[in-house]
């Protein structure tokens, strides 16, 4: 089978930087030449610039023993110390690094003197409970400060850190608890979610005991629980301990110790993963240079003035890159929210953009697309003229919502940096340069200067352009992930062992390059349909119905199919605005013809199903296998990641 993947669908709307943004943006086209000439030093020059060293490192790139690189391996940092104390040295402690909004409306505003102090004091607590440097601990917390607190503590400590996002049932986090070996659990009673207390602490204590004869838990010691919801918890005398006791009853005073640049920072367990769990593993210098380069130079960062905010949580890798460790490493003011987009009304994301004078946003395109189906005229019911910067992460964003995005929420002018990257590789890969960039609607565009992608064809050549293939990243970045946790030949196997003969890494995206030489991505190759020997990308047949007036989201499959092998079957959700005026009688048949016409009739889909919502995780991917198990008439498979389980029973009994 060819790794070609058929491009039907154009797009020529073009936006260049407004001329008053790019004369004053902090990444210029320079940049590009400078990481040209020398790629190494152009690396060793950002980790300089960007961080402080407590040991200079002596080589940049060690890759010596390749796919296991080591960045800047001779020198010593801490990473906490990056984010926290220096700015404090530096006479910024009184700067706000954490405009924090609770879901019922309870707000604080949390200094860099502040987290810093709390910072310090929580690691002196961890201390206490017998973490050391190299020991895991476990965070499962709601979006708090205390969160961030919590990582920054750990990181402080020379400890690793693994975050299971709060949604993750109790199987899910023993799961990680066990395959980490954590030693302590840092919870909270509760958050708030949808306008009511979610417990977490209780999901913890299921955890830790006996799950399905395994017997109770065996490495951690204890839990560390902040008060939040105020929801009723059961207590383990000697085991748990509140937060609110522990954390201000300790000293405030603690110096950070240096730790090696290739000391593991944190574990990430990806999201959606069968069987055994699969937890990447970055390290400390690499990974925070690449971090604070991409969030400086790709959100265009003025930290003076800037109020940034990542609407990601911590429990994902763009909570931790471009939550925690970037703003912070950088100075930067961000926002930070507790809870979901439609709590208490459809606007509250609007809303806190209005209250803090938000000027750079970044979200995934499934919220944009999820504003779209409620209508333009919630968001044009508050004031977004602060916003200049608008970004978007998670999946390829279609053409139609970008200029939603663009015109909507940026009024019309705001320029868009639509970002490719992934967990494994740690920070962002593919993006417009906001002051640079002409940008095209839907196209990750060009490798940030550092970075080399190529997309080739199924023997690593590459395919030029106007084609479509295999995204690979050719020379090691600083923050690429180091390894799986404890599994070094998965590790192999799963990222480098397609392309092992060249040294590429591939980690399953397809994509094409436009004429120009541009990036397209085409979603996971796994989601690419072959219909009557065409090999069709869902990311495009999803971007033709989303640009229908009707349609607010779509989501496509491929299913088996006796006479063209695999045939297109859509789930499409309708915009309320439609519906206000339109009967969705004979709406599915209008969306295939539409697609025919805007693609070609070989992408007509075969079945269109009108749905009320698609099955996404927690952090907002749509998880399509289960469509296909509808498509297809199976039982459906595993939905315990779904952010709604019973969304699949609803779609179900649509279909039937």
């Amino acid at each position: 089978m060819t790794s070609q993947i058929d491009h039907l669908l154009s797009e020529n709307r073009r936006f260049a930087p407004p001329e008053e943004f790019a004369r004053g943006a902090v990444a210029q086209a320079d940049l590009y030449d400078d990481a040209a000439a020398d790629r190494e030093a152009f690396w060793g020059r950002q980790a300089n610039d960007l961080l402080t060293w407590a040991e200079p490192f002596s080589e940049v790139l060690d890759w010596s023993n390749p796919p296991f690189a080591r960045w800047f391996a001779d020198g010593r940092l801490n990473v906490a110390y990056n984010c926290l104390d220096r700015h404090v040295e530096a006479g910024n402690g009184d700067r706000v690094a954490l405009l924090w909004e609770g879901e019922p409306g309870d707000s604080r505003a949390v200094t860099y003197a502040e987290l810093t102090d709390e910072v310090k004091r929580v690691a002196n607590v961890l201390t206490e409970l017998g973490v050391d440097a190299g020991d895991r601990v476990a965070v499962y917390l709601p979006m708090i400060p205390e969160a961030i607190a919590a990582m920054l503590a750990v990181a402080r400590l020379g400890a690793i850190h693994s975050v299971v996002f709060g949604g993750f049932s109790a199987d899910s986090l023993r799961a990680r608890i066990d395959d980490a070996g954590a030693k302590v659990v840092i919870t909270a009673d509760g958050g708030y979610r949808k306008g009511k207390v979610s417990p977490l602490k209780p999901a913890v204590d299921m955890a830790l005991a006996d799950r399905g004869g395994q017997g109770p838990q065996a490495t951690v010691e204890h839990v560390l629980v902040v008060r939040r919801g105020q929801n009723e918890v059961e207590w383990t005398p000697g085991r748990d301990i509140w937060w609110h006791e522990a954390v201000p009853a300790a000293s405030a005073e603690h110096t950070a110790q240096a730790f090696d640049a290739e000391n593991p920072l944190f574990i990430l367990y990806t999201s959606g993963t069968t069987g055994k769990p699969k937890g990447i593993q970055h390290t400390s210098g690499g990974y925070l240079t690449q971090a604070a380069y991409t969030h400086r130079n790709v959100f265009d960062l003025h930290p003076e003035t800037d109020v940034y905010w990542c609407t990601a949580d911590v429990g994902w890798i763009t909570g931790h890159t471009y939550v925690t460790y970037g703003p912070l490493a950088n100075g930067a003011t961000q926002v930070l929210y507790e809870g979901t987009p439609d709590t208490p009304h459809a606007g509250r994301w609007w809303e806190i953009i209005q209250k803090y004078g938000v000027t750079i946003f970044y979200t995934a395109p499934t919220a944009i697309r999820s504003f779209m189906k409620i209508g333009r005229q919630v968001p044009q019911g508050f004031d977004l003229s602060s916003l200049r910067l608008l970004g978007s992460v998670g999946e390829p964003i279609n053409p139609e919502a970008w200029v939603w995005y663009r015109e909507v929420i940026g009024g019309g002018s705001t320029p868009i940096v639509d970002t490719w990257w992934q967990t494994e590789t740690g920070a962002i890969m593919i993006s417009a340069l906001p002051g640079v960039t002409e940008t095209k609607p839907g196209s990750a565009q060009v490798p940030l200067p550092g970075i080399t992608v190529d997309v080739v064809d199924d023997a690593g050549a590459h395919v030029g352009n106007d084609a479509g293939g295999l995204l690979v990243v050719t020379e090691p970045w600083p923050s690429m992930l180091r390894g799986i946790w404890g599994d070094p030949e998965r590790f192999v196997e799963t990222y480098w062992e397609k392309f092992s003969d060249k040294g590429f890494y591939f980690a399953g995206d397809g994509a094409r390059r436009d004429e120009d030489g541009d990036i397209w991505l085409l979603g996971r190759v796994d989601d690419v349909m072959n219909v009557s020997g065409h090999r069709l990308s869902t990311a495009e047949i999803e971007s033709a119905l989303v640009a229908h007036e009707a349609t607010a989201e779509a989501a496509v499959v491929g299913a088996s199919d006796e006479t063209t092998g695999q045939a297109v079957v859509a789930f499409v959700i309708i915009k309320q605005s439609y519906l206000d005026k339109h009967s969705p009688d004979g709406l599915a048949q209008a969306l295939r013809a539409w697609v025919s016409e805007q693609i070609g009739p070989i992408a007509r889909p075969r079945d269109v199903y009108i749905v009320g919502e698609l099955p996404k995780t927690r952090s907002g991917k749509i998880m399509r296998r289960l469509l296909r198990d509808v498509a297809e008439g199976r039982e459906v498979g595993d939905t315990t990641t779904l952010a709604d389980t019973a969304v699949m029973s609803v779609i179900s009994a649509q279909v039937r």
